[in-house]
Order: structure tokens, then sequence, then C-alpha cells
């Protein structure tokens, strides 16, 4: 075993504390010399950021940059079907009009005054300058003026009307030399349930605007705003909206088809069913309202009166619809025909009472199809002339009779 005496204790001691001193030493000189380091290098990178002169870059040409959004030069490629929409808007744009009326109004102290009416579109039919739209457009106006594609601006004149239709046609006189575009009409009697149309207005003022869709349903009889039935027409989803009145319906070769009339909505605006009166129609309305002013129909020379419950009852019949057969014209066609008309003078009507004949035919039919109405019974004859002849239907001593009978021209 081996011994320590006191003396070896504390130089043993001694000479520990000293070792560990000096390794002590030695590293807190490192760290030091490390963060002195560490300092110097952001200081000198921070005086470099600052005094760091701004690059030349006068000798780089502009070549140099590319732009981050680059306009393309490739062409567009349009489909087959805007295709068809772009040529049948470039047809036909310049051909649809701006109409705006002027009515009579009254100012406070009950003086006449001159007011803004209505607007509407409409189509320039002939190069002399005539222009087809609605007659509900033109209604009650002292003044109507048609406004073209370019900007100018011409009062109209109201050639004839036809409110059975709702079609009238208006006339300006543009200054001699003035080339106008022209729509033509269409067949209406071809199209099908399906077929894409396009229509063209000035819905709410905005001058040609373009919608599209498609035959939505046709032969649809529609009540219009005078209580007339208008037959025949052509149903479609192609945004129709207030201004679009009048204007045309066309088919994917820019011809008239239709004449945008009448929208179903209860906010009045477009709601997906929209109706146009064919172009059968219109061609032939136009036709008769430029040659006579008035358009030539058939009639049936007699007094009519819309058979109801009420009569029904007091006449003691065994119908309640159909048309009553009040009086004939002597010597008139019905007449002629063997159409007889009542013998029993009555008081009708409680505001306004007029004397009627009970007793004579009650028309129920015209060429197979049924009259229950007086509507039904001038929609039957709406597109039928002079001279033609209809097979009518009448209800007598509780047996159904066939006459035949020649329409003539009504009497104006």
């Amino acid at each position: 075993m081996k011994l320590y005496s006191k003396r070896h204790y504390i130089t043993s001691i001694a000479i520990a504390c000293a070792a560990s001193a000096v390794v002590t030493a030695f590293i807190s000189s490192a760290i030091t010399k490390n963060n002195q380091e560490t300092n110097t290098q952001k200081i000198e990178n921070q005086t470099s950021q600052i005094e760091a002169p701004a690059k030349d870059t006068s000798d780089i040409q502009p070549d140099a940059f590319i732009p981050v959004n680059e306009v393309s030069t490739v062409p567009v490629k349009y489909t087959a079907d805007e295709l068809q929409n772009i040529n049948v808007y470039e047809q036909c744009n310049e051909a649809v009009v701006n109409i705006n009326t002027q009515v009579m109004g009254v100012n406070w102290f009950l003086e006449p005054v001159v007011e803004a009416g209505g607007s509407g579109s409409g189509s320039i039919i002939d190069s002399r300058g005539y222009v087809v739209t609605n007659v509900h457009v033109i209604s009650g106006a002292t003044k109507i003026y048609i406004s073209l594609s370019d900007g100018t601006q011409y009062e109209g004149t109201v050639i004839g009307s036809d409110s059975e239709s709702d079609i009238a046609v208006l006339k300006f006189n543009p200054p001699a030399g003035t080339v106008l575009k022209t729509i033509s009409f269409g067949d209406s009697q071809t199209l099908k349930v399906g077929q894409k149309v396009i229509a063209i207005g000035n819905p709410f003022g905005l001058e040609r605007t373009m919608t599209t869709g498609v035959v939505s349903g046709l032969g649809r009889p529609i009540q219009n705003s005078n209580s007339t039935i208008i037959r025949d027409m052509i149903q479609t989803d192609t945004a129709i909206n207030p201004g679009n009145s009048g204007g045309p319906l066309l088919d994917t070769a820019g011809r008239m088809i239709g004449i945008n009339t009448i929208i179903y909505s209860s906010s009045g605006n477009n709601a997906g069913v929209g109706f146009a009166v064919p172009a059968s129609t219109a061609h032939r309305v136009v036709n008769d309202l430029i040659k006579f002013g008035t358009v030539q129909r058939g009639v049936i020379e007699a007094d009519l009166i819309q058979l109801n419950n009420a009569i029904a009852n007091y006449a003691r019949l065994d119908i309640n619809s159909g048309v009553l057969v009040s009086e004939v014209t002597q010597n008139g066609n019905a007449d002629k025909a063997g159409i007889k008309g009542g013998t029993q003078a009555v008081r009708y009507g409680a505001r306004n009472p007029r004397t009627i004949y009970l007793g004579g035919d009650i028309i129920t039919a015209i060429n197979g199809e049924k009259v229950a109405t007086l509507a039904d019974y001038f929609s039957l004859l709406e597109n039928k002339r002079p001279g033609e002849t209809v097979n009518i239907t009448v209800h007598r001593n509780k047996k159904d009779v066939s006459i035949t009978v020649t329409l003539v021209n009504a009497k104006k």
C-alpha cells in the first residue's frame, strides 16, 4: 500500500487547479475570437450592401427581356356554331332598327303635353324604307322615330296596322342614294321543334343585341293584350325582353321566320318562353298593308254573339258554347248560304245593354275545327281570303247542320 503525506495531497490539488485554469482560459479565448470574427463578417456584409454601386445595364439589349404575359398571335379558331352566329349577325344586324315613340299626355294643369312613349324593334324589309314591327310598339303614338345602325334617325309614318296579328308596317324616307340593308322573309311552314333560331333586337335600349335558342313549340294559339287570339305562333326559349318586340326571329341562314311579339313572365322579363308571329302570317299581312292599307280577310256577313250559360239558360238551349247568330245581313253571303238569324228580341248586357235576337243558328265548327268562342271563330277565319269557301257547322233545333259559305271582303 502506497502512503501519501499531507504535503503530497496539497501539491496534487494545486497542480489540478492550475491545469483546470489553463484549459478554461484556452476555451474562453477560442470562443471570444470566434465571436469577433462573426461580428466583423456581419459589418462587412452590411457595408457591402450600402456602398455597392448599381449594376450597369446600359449595354443590355431590350431583346434580353422576356415579357411575363406575351400576347399570342395564334389565329382564333371558331366553332361551326359560333361561325353561324357571327355570320347571321353580320348579315342582318344593320337591318334591325330601334323604334321610339312620343305620345300625348296631360300635365298637372290638365294641358296636353308630348311625352316619351314606348320603344321596340323593327326590321327593314324593303330598300325603299319599309319597316315591319308590332302594333303594340306604336300604340297611341303621335310621333314615331326610327333609328338605324349608323346612328341616323328618321321620322316614320304608319302605312297600316293589323291588331288581329299585332303587325304594323312603317315607312321612313332615307336620303337619295342611301343603300339600306334588308331582311327577307323565310319559310315558317318548314320549322321543326328543336331547330336553332336567333333573335336580334333592342332589349332595354341596348341596340342590336343578339340572343340564340331553339324552337320550343309550334302552332301555339296565344291571346294578346287586346284579347285577340293569334294562331300558329312560334314558341322559343330565345331570350326576348322588353324592347325586343317587333324584332326578327331568324333561322341560321339569316331569314326572318317570325316577328318577336310576346313574352310570358311574371316579372315582364325573359323567362325562357317567348312567342313570335310566323313569317307565313306576317308576309301575307305585310303585303296587304302595303298594297291596301288594311288586311283583306274573308268574313261571314252576320251579327254574332258569344254564347254563355246565361243566354243558354234563358233561351233553354241544349248547348252553352259556340257563337250565336243574332242577325244576318239581308242578301249577304250568310243569308244566301242559308244561315238563319234569331227572331226573339231581348235586351242583353248590364252596363251597356243592347238588343240581340235569340232563336238563330249557333256556329260550332269551321272546316271541322271546333268553335267555342268568338276568339275561335275569328282565329279560324284569320287567314281566309275573300272568295274562299268554308264549311260551317251550325247547331239548329238540337241538330248539327253543315253549310258551305263563300267568304266576302269585310265592309269598311
